[in-house]
């Protein structure tokens, strides 16, 4: 089976460091599908817009060439236990294919332009290959009794963040309130529990450095990239 994108996607998170580890959870993470050229046709899209939520098949670009193994150690787990890997969401898989449930804002058609789906909640970095979409089908799609084995059992502990005023004058509201929302997810690995070390993530164009002091995540620096 030959593969190819048909779209590709606009992020304001430039590396894999800080992307949500599931789709749906940073509410106000906003990126673009972008159409290539082959399936840039209003008449692929038509009725998109009576919809409300998107499937997108997509592709770990950034782990094409990590070496694959059959158990794997979720973050969920503190990154200590090992689960097999198709009893997990780990973006080190066999082919490399994510999935993930996204919110859709909005539909931009213009003639001679890229056809944009700009949607919310995507656990992607720029760049991420599409290779399919399809519309979430409520009463097809969610089942909110299933059983969710160890994410559902296993707790995730979120983190307070602290925003000096300077830099969130700098960083502007919009991606105040995102960089916060990302954050509190703690994007560190698990096994990590060092308040002396520096983490940097990259949100829009700028370069975010935080350490994590017990269970709150403090800016110290920032930079334009």
């Amino acid at each position: 089976m030959n593969i190819k994108p048909i779209a590709y996607y606009q992020s304001p998170l430039k590396s894999k460091f800080g992307v949500p580890r599931q789709s749906g959870i940073a509410t106000h993470l906003v990126g673009k599908i972008v159409m290539e050229k082959e399936w840039n046709n209003p008449e692929c899209l038509r009725g998109l817009e009576d919809f409300d939520y998107l499937w997108i098949l997509w592709g770990f670009s950034a782990n094409v060439d990590s070496p694959k193994h059959p158990t794997v150690r979720p973050p969920r787990l503190g990154g200590n236990r090992r689960m097999g890997v198709f009893a997990t969401r780990s973006s080190f898989r066999p082919n490399n294919i994510g999935i993930s449930a996204v919110r859709i804002l909005s539909l931009t058609i213009f003639p001679g332009k890229p056809i944009e789906i700009e949607v919310s909640g995507a656990d992607l970095m720029n760049g991420t290959p599409i290779y399919d979409i399809k519309p979430y089908l409520p009463e097809f799609d969610a089942h909110p009794n299933a059983r969710g084995g160890f994410a559902s059992s296993e707790k995730w502990e979120k983190l307070q963040v602290e925003i000096p005023d300077e830099i969130r004058q700098h960083l502007g509201e919009e991606n105040s309130r995102l960089v916060e929302q990302l954050l509190s997810e703690d994007p560190r690995p698990h096994y990590h529990n060092d308040p002396e070390r520096v983490y940097g993530m990259t949100v829009d164009c700028f370069d975010i450095r935080f350490q994590v002091v017990e269970n709150t995540a403090k800016i110290i620096h920032i930079d334009l990239f």
